[in-house]
């Protein structure tokens, strides 16, 4: 399943819009305005929430918390590094790896690639390219994008 994310540029809060590789819209994510911490709810068609991302505080790095349902499902957290960005996910048996710089990497589940990611350059706004091969959870997977996307934002946002 290819996904398009593309981020809404005025807005007060975080406003994403998620379609399908045939223009479809899919999902939808907003962030909360007046919160400690970044969260970000992500929303299907009949306004069914799927996902909740929320920034965890008082950490030395970036940590996120990903809920399903209520329930905790991931963390995703920013490593230490000089060179490049990296980034660890527990409780799940996926990881990422490649160019968060350039914001070009993949999702693996047990050694296996099962997702890419590629920021589309010279847009309006983030815009990114999510393939997920079929049969994994997409849902999980734009959470991962999400989450990425707001440590990035953050950053851009502190060196400014």
């Amino acid at each position: 399943m290819r996904l398009y994310i593309k981020q809404k540029v005025f807005s007060w809060r975080d406003r994403f819009y998620v379609k399908d590789e045939h223009g479809n819209d899919r999902y939808y994510a907003e962030g909360e305005v007046f919160s400690w911490g970044k969260k970000l709810h992500v929303f299907d068609l009949s306004g069914r929430e799927v996902a909740f991302i929320e920034q965890k505080l008082w950490t030395w790095l970036p940590k996120y918390q990903i809920y399903r349902n209520g329930m905790p499902v991931a963390f995703i957290r920013k490593e230490f590094s000089f060179l490049h960005p990296r980034y660890t996910m527990e409780g799940t048996d996926w990881s990422i790896d490649g160019s968060f710089w350039e914001h070009d990497y993949a999702i693996y589940a047990a050694g296996q690639e099962i997702a890419t990611v590629q920021k589309e350059w010279f847009t309006w706004g983030d815009s990114y390219v999510l393939d997920v091969l079929d049969g994994w959870d997409e849902v999980l997977a734009l959470a991962v994008v999400f989450t990425i996307d707001c440590v990035a934002a953050a950053q851009s946002a502190a060196a400014t």
